[in-house]
């Protein structure tokens, strides 16, 4: 999981990115609302933790930005010395959803952040194996299973496949497909990526007829969609 952090105070800014990191969280720091926005054009984050005061965009702008050019958005938690009821109000109305008044508690944020994440990302129902349609995750073997079948898939082609079907209907950045599936291979490419996707593709049968669609966002990255209606396939 990846967060962004919109803070122009750089003390506040690395407390809130220790107690990012120490939950597990990857933690990108920005110090103005404008720079979030930029990046936000152009990479993925699961959660944004917004300052309300900021030197050129308010936090409140960024949120109701994200809000409306992010679909679906990302959960976003809103960190401000405002405290009246009357600001809890304008910063849920913004898209905030949560609100956390300083001075911060680190346990008390850690609990924020980790709450929105599950409500946000839901767990599998069945421990160890995610099921969409047809298709099945077993995470402790690191398979995949289409009605019953075995689908024969690398570790990597696995990843893959998993963060995009955990991720349905959200486009997801090159950027943070590499990072999250290949880490910090020096040697990985976007070639490589593409083809990966085309393996997948291929192998599961990401196909409308299939029940999925899986799409390339231009200068961006790839969006995995389950489709309506979609006729079943001959083993149905």
């Amino acid at each position: 999981m990846k967060i962004a952090i919109l803070d122009d105070d750089p003390v506040q800014l690395e407390f809130v990115s220790e107690v990012v990191q120490d939950a597990g969280y990857r933690a990108t720091l920005f110090s103005r609302g404008q720079a979030l926005i930029s990046a936000l054009r152009k990479d993925t984050f699961d959660m944004l933790i917004v300052d309300w005061n900021l030197p050129d965009r308010s936090g409140l702008e960024v949120l109701a930005w994200a809000r409306t050019n992010l679909k679906p958005a990302p959960p976003m938690l809103l960190v401000t010395s405002r405290a009246e009821d009357e600001d809890v109000v304008a910063g849920l109305d913004a898209g905030a959803d949560d609100y956390l008044p300083k001075p911060l508690s680190k346990p008390v944020l850690a609990a924020r952040i980790n709450a929105l994440i599950r409500r946000a990302y839901a767990q599998p129902t069945t421990p160890g194996v995610e099921v969409y349609d047809g298709l099945s995750f077993h995470e402790s073997a690191g398979s995949v299973t289409r009605d019953g079948q075995p689908v024969a898939l690398t570790a990597k082609e696995y990843a893959l496949a998993l963060l995009l079907f955990r991720n349905l209907h959200r486009a997801l950045s090159r950027t943070y497909i590499l990072e999250t599936v290949w880490g910090n291979e020096p040697d990985l490419n976007s070639r490589s990526l593409d083809m990966h996707i085309s393996r997948i593709r291929n192998k599961l049968e990401l196909r409308p007829e299939r029940g999925f669609r899986l799409t390339p966002i231009y200068s961006y990255g790839y969006r995995l969609e389950r489709v309506a209606g979609a006729e079943p396939g001959p083993d149905a």
